[in-house]
């Protein structure tokens, strides 16, 4: 594995492939925050590649994480090329059921991306977590690699909300249980859910959930441990986001004010972090996927 250069010698080493902006001029993204921006790993992940020497700029090998680049340079990652992002996209999809939530599917079914307007279509998009192919909802999509990283690490519990119908009435010790924090039966050990039920009448029950980790099919898993046949999993909230009366299928920008209150919870979501209770059988980690 090549040697990791020192800072002198990675910035004299070689020579810049971009120009030095002028006074008022937006300087280009520096190499670890353009593949950070592209969605392919986070920006600490980004200075690993860059030191291995696995990045490329205009077919040069480069080993410096700060240098800038621009728009028309062509960014290469162990062979594939990367799409330079310049302006960030961010939207909210009422997402149908039978769709997956990914950029791609080897199998042909439709994707999130394939819901999208033509004019995002040019733009190197991908969802911010997921939600299985049977659930619908809020799911939101963009090219900011950072905020998309930092939203789907463990370390982050922003708070989601889903509206589950069930068949049958919902006993108030399964509410107990799932509001005390469940065992699963594999031996996950589950931080306690918010959870109110509601009779809709002709034998159902609609379950308003929030959960504050990313464990995958957690509300699924939850409800067949407690004998509750799922009708309906709907995701109506995101932290500060609510889906509203956006259509099913349809999508729309953030606006400037929803960008800010999704910065600050996030904010405050790192520094107040909850502590991830564990019983004595299940000492290790679970897994987050963020999909239910």
């Amino acid at each position: 594995m090549p040697q990791r250069p020192s800072e002198k010698s990675a910035r004299f080493s070689q020579k810049k492939p971009h120009h030095t902006p002028q006074t008022g001029e937006t300087p280009n993204p520096r190499l670890n925050k353009a593949i950070a921006q592209s969605g392919l790993c986070s920006r600490r992940k980004a200075d690993e590649l860059i030191f291995q020497g696995k990045v490329k700029v205009n077919g040069k090998t480069i080993v410096d994480p700060a240098c800038r680049i621009a728009e028309n340079d062509l960014l290469e990652v162990s062979g594939q090329r990367l799409v330079i992002a310049q302006k960030h996209v961010y939207l909210m999809l009422h997402k149908p059921i039978q769709t997956v939530s990914t950029a791609y599917d080897p199998e042909g079914r439709t994707t999130v991306l394939d819901l999208l307007p033509d004019q995002y279509r040019s733009v190197r998009l991908f969802p911010i977590g997921r939600l299985d192919y049977f659930s619908e909802g809020l799911l939101l999509i963009t090219n900011d690699g950072d905020l998309a990283n930092a939203l789907m690490h463990p370390s982050f519990h922003l708070p989601k909300t889903y509206q589950v119908t069930v068949r049958g009435f919902v006993p108030k010790e399964t509410l107990a249980r799932m509001q005390s924090g469940m065992c699963l039966e594999d031996g996950t050990q589950l931080l306690p859910v918010e959870v109110h039920a509601k009779c809709l009448g002709h034998d159902t029950s609609l379950l308003t959930m929030t959960l504050h980790q990313g464990i995958n099919r957690q509300i699924r898993r939850m409800c067949e441990q407690e004998k509750l046949t799922i009708l309906k999993l709907v995701r109506v909230a995101y932290g500060p986001l609510t889906l509203g009366d956006l259509a099913l299928g349809k999508v729309r920008e953030l606006s400037a004010q929803e960008l800010a209150a999704l910065s600050q919870t996030r904010k405050h979501a790192k520094r107040t972090r909850p502590p991830l209770s564990r019983s004595k059988n299940t000492p290790q980690r679970p897994k987050s996927t963020q999909s239910r």
